[in-house]
């Protein structure tokens, strides 16, 4: 059944849910194929091409599938790179060059989820508009399902050919313009595919560079994709690394746009770390363009003192790799990402990459001759206290004196070397209270009676 109201369903990363319910049951996930098709066509004045592809959830086939009929009941073109990563789809997107590229995946999300990522042919997520005439069109359809059929079986084997020439053309792009002159002859690397969209990408790509590859989580099922590994879950990588006695580990989530790291000693290196040991690589071979980096609000203080030190300024973009990107194009940098290893390369291209990064960080310990851990050294993370408060509205904080005058008192304690930020959920009645700073026992006093006097002001009678 489809709900009579239809909010916003496109968030920062496309349509997500649990697949089979609204929006992503077979004939909305039609819908929004035949409508995707119809606007690209307007724009274009012509039928439109369209590539797609998926991760390794048990639901992505059919989703795709309905997607693709949709699509094509429109006139569209539509070719399919089957499971592949959802950076693999932005650069298929481009270099194809297709009108649209669309990912069927919920990214670090438990198996039961899926989604609908729609790329422009420059690698960026599908424009505002655009998105608001599908939800429309999904809000007035009466489209009957049985119009939007088709013969799909009878051509497998025709897609499955043309599927694995796709994927190779992302695989020996990666090889040759990405890596291209780098040897990780003598390298041995752990891969933890999260039972993903990298499972097989992962391992063959970094073999071709000549490394010892071990890779991990990469027997797919439909339903084990993030489960007790990947980005969200590094613990056993850890253990494997230093069993293996390796010289890196990366985890990649489920459609593999992010990459988090292990050093040879098992240490965990999250986004922010990457982020100083690129540009300080990049700032060492005079390609740090402006010598600026895009972080957000979240990352942790430590990356912004570091930066500092080698002259490079760190600029803050809201929470959200379409932010990050935003503000990447806005000021011209050349890197930005966010602590969960998703990191951007606008110049490589729009949408993160987690082979890419992988790419860019060995290469970093190959031209340096160090370990991952000695490249690290310079990057210090700071205490960071986070504590929610339930409120029963949501006032501008800068209209309560006492919360106010206090915020004004610990960032002035806090000086350089420290950071507070306060906002409210965007979808909770919560007001988040943030604090950085040298010592852990400070920041938690500090947030805590910042939390008590946002409390004082705005708490609910069940916070």
């Amino acid at each position: 059944m489809k709900p009579e109201n239809i909010s916003r369903l496109f968030g920062t990363d496309g349509i997500r849910g649990e697949a089979g319910k609204f929006p992503l049951d077979p004939g909305t996930v039609r819908v929004i194929g035949r409508s995707l098709a119809i606007h690209l066509a307007e724009r274009t004045g012509r039928k439109p091409t369209i590539v797609t592809g998926r991760d390794t959830r048990e639901s992505g086939g059919w989703i795709e599938r309905e997607f693709i009929a949709g699509a094509r009941v429109s006139g569209a073109e539509v070719q399919s790179a089957e499971i592949i990563t959802t950076p693999g789809i932005a650069f298929l997107a481009r270099d194809l060059p297709a009108d649209a590229g669309v990912v069927i995946s919920a990214s670090h999300n438990p198996y039961q989820d899926n989604g609908i990522k729609v790329f422009e042919p420059s690698g960026r997520k599908l424009d505002e508009a655009t998105e608001r005439r599908i939800e429309n069109d999904i809000a007035e359809s009466s489209l009957n399902a049985s119009q939007l059929t088709s013969n799909h079986v009878a051509e497998r084997a025709t897609f499955e050919k043309h599927a694995a020439e796709l994927r190779l053309r992302y695989l020996n792009y990666l090889q040759h313009d990405i890596a291209h002159d780098l040897s990780l002859h003598g390298f041995t690397i752990v891969i933890d595919c999260a039972n993903g969209a990298a499972y097989e990408l992962a391992p063959e790509l970094f073999t071709r560079l000549g490394a010892r590859v071990i890779a991990i989580n990469h027997e797919p099922d439909g339903r084990n994709i993030n489960r007790d590994c990947g980005s969200l879950h590094i613990e056993s990588l850890q253990g494997r690394v230093v069993e293996e006695r390796a010289d890196l580990g990366v985890a990649f989530d489920g459609d593999a746009d992010r990459a988090l790291f292990v050093d040879a000693k098992g240490n965990f290196i999250d986004g922010d770390a990457t982020m100083w040991v690129m540009a300080d690589d990049l700032k060492s071979r005079g390609e740090l363009i402006g010598d600026v980096v895009v972080a957000t609000v979240m990352s942790n203080i430590g990356l912004e003192i570091a930066l500092r030190s080698r002259g490079i300024a760190l600029t803050r973009a809201d929470v959200g790799d379409k932010y990050v990107l935003e503000e990447l194009i806005r000021s011209s940098a050349v890197m930005g990402g966010e602590q969960s290893g998703h990191i951007i390369f606008p110049r490589l291209s729009l949408a993160g990459d987690g082979l890419i990064t992988t790419i860019g960080l060995l290469r970093a310990m190959r031209s340096h001759s160090k370990t991952l851990e000695e490249l690290v050294v310079g990057f210090q993370r700071y205490p960071q206290v986070l504590v929610n408060v339930r409120v029963r509205e949501k006032k501008p904080f800068e209209t309560l004196p006492a919360v106010q005058r206090l915020s004004e008192e610990i960032k002035q304690q806090l000086g350089s070397s420290g950071r507070l930020l306060l906002r409210y959920s965007g979808t909770e009645s919560l007001a988040r209270v943030m604090i950085e700073g040298e010592s852990e026992s400070e920041v938690k006093s500090k947030a805590n009676a910042l939390a008590q006097a946002i409390r004082a002001e705005l708490g609910s009678d069940d916070s």
